[in-house]
């Protein structure tokens, strides 16, 4: 049964990202002159824990598919590799590193559910699926998400309003959910003992991606904000693309949006966290 579940868990769009980012390193490394060797180590260890985190999502979510309230659960397990990067930056002292890869990927989730859901042929289902919380939901994360990177020129006082103000949309978008429906009880295809190793596959996934992510674009010379914004948070929201393909997949819409909605909150919670601190510290 295991064995069967592993083998159904890569498909062909595992296979075109382990394409896609070596490329992009090694592109840049020839480029800029930097280290083609390590810049191709990099970048497959880049890839192996992407994967890695995205097996975890799909056996975690296997473990757990018999469960009302899937999307929002998924959607908090998925934002592991995020918190890993906040901690990150936040150690370094630098809030906008640490804020930008939860920021960042309010951006890069709602693609990543659009293109599930047209490879899943769900895109009708989608549309259908509460249309005016889906697209307000998302439009207004998005917008606090990219708005911090402009007000924070503008010192702690404003910073502390934007965090007002996600703290407040973030928590309507959260109580406004749709509620999600009652699921037919279905074999699972993995046992549940899988749902630890899973969980620990995930931490472990999240814990070396920004490390391994830092150690490819020191060696290709690729600018950080390039990384952040074009790998970093595409990779750290995988995971939320894998899991919405199995939920489109199984003809569960509501929780697939809600996944890629109940991240978004999440991220914005995130980076209050850390805007919280950054605060303290500044007033201190």
């Amino acid at each position: 049964m295991s064995r069967t579940f592993f083998r159904k868990s890569f498909c062909l769009w595992d296979g075109i990202i382990a394409t896609a980012v070596p490329v992009f390193f090694l592109l840049f490394a020839l480029f800029s002159c930097g280290n083609v060797r390590q810049s191709f180590i990099g970048s497959f260890a880049i890839v192996g824990l992407m994967m890695t985190i995205g097996l975890s999502i799909e056996a975690i979510i296997e473990t757990l598919k018999n469960i009302k309230g899937l999307g929002k659960v998924v959607a908090f397990i998925t934002n592991g590799p995020e918190a890993v990067c906040l901690i990150v930056g936040l150690a370094a002292g630098d809030i906008i590193y640490a804020a930008s890869t939860p920021l960042g990927s309010n951006l890069m989730n709602p693609v990543m559910g659009v293109a599930a859901a047209l490879i899943s042929g769900s895109l009708a289902s989608a549309a259908r699926t509460q249309p005016f919380y889906t697209i307000t939901s998302a439009v207004l994360t998005l917008v606090l998400a990219a708005s911090f990177f402009w007000i924070i020129q503008f010192g702690p006082a404003m910073v502390a309003g934007w965090l007002v103000l996600a703290v407040i949309v973030s928590a309507l978008v959260f109580i406004r959910a749709p509620s999600e429906v009652d699921i037919e009880v279905e074999d699972l295809e993995i046992e549940k003992m899988w749902l630890v190793p899973a969980l620990l596959m995930l931490m472990g996934g999240g814990y070396y991606l920004d490390d391994v992510v830092t150690f490819t674009a020191e060696a290709s010379r690729t600018p950080k904000g390039v990384i952040g914004f074009f790998v970093l948070s595409s990779l750290t929201s995988w995971p939320e693309f894998k899991s919405a393909l199995v939920l489109f997949r199984r003809k569960r819409p509501v929780d697939a949006m809600l996944n890629i909605i109940i991240s978004n909150v999440t991220n914005l919670w995130l980076a209050g966290g850390g805007v919280v601190l950054w605060l303290a510290q500044q007033l201190g």
